[in-house]
């Protein structure tokens, strides 16, 4: 009789510092592809192809364990995670790729507290200062040297994406526990894939499909499914399952080092 596989509770941690490094140069990948393609047509295009992918990969997997509470909690995440990157990648149209990865960050600021609401763990002094910190590389970034302090349309929109990458972050640490973290990831891929075509398709232009065939673009959008969802989304997701929202939500914040980085070498 074979043994279950356990992976420590570092080992878990780790995948979600791959899953940030993977993110940290999706975000200049995606700043490199936006203006190809309208942005809820584009987040669209990538979870529905994601969740085709992974559903074809873990098919029998996902029969064996999609339950009903599974799939009610998956598809309110997928909402959550459709409206969360069709923002930032709207914001992506006008700010910066290095902007939008910090104040991307900002989710560690606030999922602590959303996790005291929903799951009553107290946030700590570290949470607080890392709050302050966050506050702080905020300012560096939207600092302008002749015109001060300014939250441009670009910044708005890539916060309101962070508000809402922190609803979904503390809600998959609760929902996620004791449930297949690919079954879930899987069903979230399609149904904010979905739900991001819809708002394509209502309030978007039609794209131009035929952008799809410059090698560029097409490389890019699969970099983006492949690596930046059907990866990173399965390993944040399974991390999430079993490491504490606090923490995970402060490893998944070096996305912003790996995005500034990335966009410095990159673009």
């Amino acid at each position: 009789m074979s043994k279950r596989f356990h992976i420590p509770s570092w080992g878990y941690k780790l995948l979600l510092l791959v899953a940030a490094a993977v993110w940290g140069l999706g975000t200049v990948v995606l700043k490199d592809t936006v203006d190809a393609l309208p942005p809820f047509w584009l987040v669209g295009i990538r979870f529905l192809f994601a969740g085709i992918i992974l559903s074809a990969i873990f098919a029998r997997r996902i029969a064996r364990n999609l339950t009903t509470e599974t799939l009610i909690a998956s598809i309110f995440l997928g909402a959550l995670l459709g409206l969360a990157y069709g923002a930032n990648t709207s914001g992506l149209l006008y700010t910066t790729a290095s902007k939008s990865t910090v104040i991307t960050a900002m989710q560690c600021v606030v999922v602590p507290f959303l996790a005291w609401a929903i799951s009553r763990t107290r946030p700590t002094l570290f949470n607080l200062i890392a709050a302050g910190m966050g506050i702080v590389g905020i300012a560096f970034v939207s600092l302008d040297g002749t015109e001060g302090f300014t939250l441009g349309l670009g910044e708005a929109i890539t916060l309101l994406s962070a508000l809402l990458f922190a609803v979904q972050v503390a809600f998959m640490a609760k929902l996620g526990d004791g449930r297949d973290a690919v079954v879930m990831t899987a069903v979230q891929f399609l149904v904010g894939g979905i739900a991001c075509l819809a708002v394509g398709v209502c309030f978007e232009p039609l794209p131009d499909f035929i952008v799809l065939a410059d090698p560029e673009v097409a490389r890019n959008i699969a970099y983006i499914i492949v690596f930046a969802s059907v990866l990173a989304l399965t390993l944040e997701n399974v991390g999430l399952a079993h490491v504490a929202a606090g923490p995970a939500s402060l490893i998944l914040a070096t996305e912003s080092v790996f995005g500034v980085g990335f966009a410095i070498l990159l673009l």
